[in-house]
């Protein structure tokens, strides 16, 4: 049994500054030590590739699981470390010891911000948030809607996506983020918490959010946010580094990246197979999550409704603009990224016709 869970202030900084450069070592150590499935790592071999990836359904485990990186880049080792949230992926990035990752429009807003921001970019999309994230209360909490829950304990990953749209819910519903106990957990850990009945509400992504609904009534969901204006999305970063360095790696992950999402679209069923393989779920449950997503075919990628072209920007400027616009008016940051710093932040070289 764990010990009580911590009130934490919705109003005060997740981590201060010298804790984030100790977790970014501890990060950067931990990384570097060993993979996804703890192989040993490339140990100073030149050419290596890290990537960061979430335990999600996506075309980032069909790329993972059907090894199409590694057949693309056979003179590279490629190591593969699964995390639970964007704010761990910021710190690894801090700490060097990531290439490439997945990361969500939230936690990459937050890392723009301040005087600091984390070197990094955004070279593509993977999927825009949909029912794949939602808010869920405990049936036997008695809550039907958002505004009920005011006074209420909620659980969700501090400085992720789910966070962000946590909060546009409340305000949404007429709540100030105070009106409620928010806390900081992570996916097992809510499952945990909520199976203990220790929280009356979760805002989480799959595959713990699915394990909330059987007990649970959804209030809301990603994708009724994201059509009210709040659009969150599962972005992939690459690092400065990898971009001075070795830009050529990045077009071929994103060659494959593209490939994978085809691949969702052309054959469905192959791509539950894949995605039931990788997480060790069934066929019936990796169709249902994937269905939930809402997945952009590549030239929708590059288009200017999404990320945009080399020298033309799409509307993700604006969309990572107002969340961090929205985190710094909801005391989640201290300032938002200005809208120049995100426009730069954005790598579109090569694209569209690297995608085709």
């Amino acid at each position: 049994m764990s010990p009580s869970l911590p009130r934490v202030p919705v109003g005060s900084s997740v981590q201060g500054p010298t804790r984030r450069l100790l977790l970014a070592g501890a990060l950067a150590a931990a990384v570097t030590a060993c993979s996804s499935d703890g192989s040993p790592s490339s140990g100073g071999r030149s050419k290596r590739l890290r990537i960061g990836y979430f335990a999600f359904p996506s075309g980032d485990l069909l790329v993972k699981r059907l090894k199409l990186l590694e057949k693309a880049l056979p003179d590279y080792q490629v190591t593969w470390v699964k995390f639970d949230s964007g704010a761990s992926i910021n710190q690894a990035f801090l700490g060097k010891s990531l290439d490439i990752s997945a990361l969500g429009s939230s936690p990459f807003a937050r890392g723009l911000s301040g005087s600091s921001p984390i070197p990094y970019k955004v070279a593509f999309i993977l999927d825009v948030a949909g029912e794949n994230e939602a808010l869920v209360a405990r049936k036997d909490s008695g809550v039907s809607d958002v505004a009920g829950l005011k006074g209420r304990t909620i659980g969700t990953p501090f400085a992720s996506t789910s966070h962000y749209s946590l909060l546009a819910a409340l305000d949404t519903a007429g709540l100030k983020a105070s009106d409620v106990q928010l806390i900081d957990l992570q996916p097992q850990a809510i499952l945990a918490a909520w199976q203990r009945g220790d929280i009356d509400a979760a805002y989480v992504w799959l595959p713990t959010l699915e394990e909330l609904r059987k007990t649970g009534v959804q209030l809301t969901s990603s994708k009724a946010i994201g059509a009210a204006g709040k659009p969150t999305l599962d972005l992939a970063v690459v690092s400065e580094d990898l971009i001075a360095k070795d830009p050529g790696v990045i077009d071929t992950w994103r060659q494959v990246e593209a490939d994978a999402l085809r691949r969702i679209k052309s054959d469905p069923d192959g791509s539950v197979k894949t995605v039931a393989a990788e997480l060790g779920i069934s066929a019936a449950e990796a169709k249902a999550q994937l269905t939930q997503g809402v997945f952009l075919m590549p030239d929708e990628v590059a288009s200017a409704d999404w990320l945009g072209t080399d020298g033309n920007p799409g509307k993700l400027v604006t969309y990572l603009t107002d969340t961090g616009r929205f985190l710094a008016g909801q005391k989640q940051i201290d300032t938002a990224p200005s809208q120049d710093v995100i426009r730069n932040a954005l790598y579109l070289k090569g694209l569209p016709d690297v995608l085709k």
